[in-house]
């Protein structure tokens, strides 16, 4: 059985290879994606694996982005810690749903299912794959409403620089240093913004491209991106994520 893990949290790929391992050695770790723009060109250029274990909170956005920007004709089995996707998961007619941290008897019932999956199954499947791509595309937001004191400002998203999101509260930074609260999540306001312009760098930022300053290159593969804004902390790419960022920021 050949299988792909999108994972972007170390610890959680390593235990999940050790339960894979553990329950069936034969299984083969084709590769390991930790974002969505990263997992969809895995997907255009390798062939296509038996089985995907996706987690949904990946590292630019949420995993089910990935369905409306390419073909995925392979069965999933989603793990993630929140549990509040679940219903969504199964609307793309996942396998399984287990919840971290997993345990090895859910993931060998679910291997189990993985199974039986029949080709009636699979038809059905590939159904709902094709009816996720034909859904209408997102209007990007071209402003954003902000409160300040007793008054809604409408900002255009030009003049935003980063999100940001640590302690549970999320907030934005203008280009010019300015910083306002907001009540959405960052997959929330990810999915409404146009990739083109932003990406979500990490789990706690989501930055515009015009509000890049530099970017340094540190010995371990890692980007650190240097806005024109001051920061809370650093902002970190992956090592695995650093050309898919260089793309981004080459795009005319």
């Amino acid at each position: 059985m050949r299988v792909l893990i999108v994972e972007d949290e170390t610890a959680a790929y390593d235990n999940l290879v050790s339960i894979l391992a553990s329950i069936d050695p034969m299984i083969e770790i084709v590769g390991n994606t930790e974002g969505v723009g990263q997992t969809i060109r895995w997907l255009e250029s390798h062939p296509k694996p038996d089985l995907i274990f996706m987690d949904i909170h990946l590292s630019d956005g949420s995993a089910f982005a990935i369905f409306t920007q390419t073909e995925v004709e392979v069965p999933i089995i989603f793990t993630t810690a929140y549990d509040e996707y679940a219903i969504e998961a199964f609307k793309v007619n996942s396998i399984d749903y287990l919840l971290k941290p997993i345990h090895p008897k859910d993931m060998e019932a679910a291997l189990q299912k993985f199974k039986k999956w029949g080709h009636q199954d699979t038809e059905r499947y590939l159904e709902q794959m094709a009816q996720l791509k034909m859904a209408p595309v997102t209007n990007y937001r071209d402003k954003i409403i902000l409160q300040y004191r007793d008054k809604l400002l409408p900002v255009p998203m030009t003049e935003v620089a980063f999100f940001y999101y640590t302690d549970h509260k999320t907030s934005v930074t203008l280009m010019d240093g300015q910083t306002y609260p907001l009540r959405s999540q960052l997959d929330q306001i990810f999915a409404t913004l146009n990739p083109v312009d932003f990406i979500r760098a990490n789990r706690q930022f989501i930055i515009n491209r015009e509000g890049v300053k530099d970017i340094s290159v540190w010995f371990d593969g890692r980007l650190r991106v240097n806005m024109k804004t001051e920061v809370p902390e650093p902002i970190y790419i992956s090592k695995n994520r650093a050309s898919e960022f260089k793309q981004w920021m080459e795009r005319v």
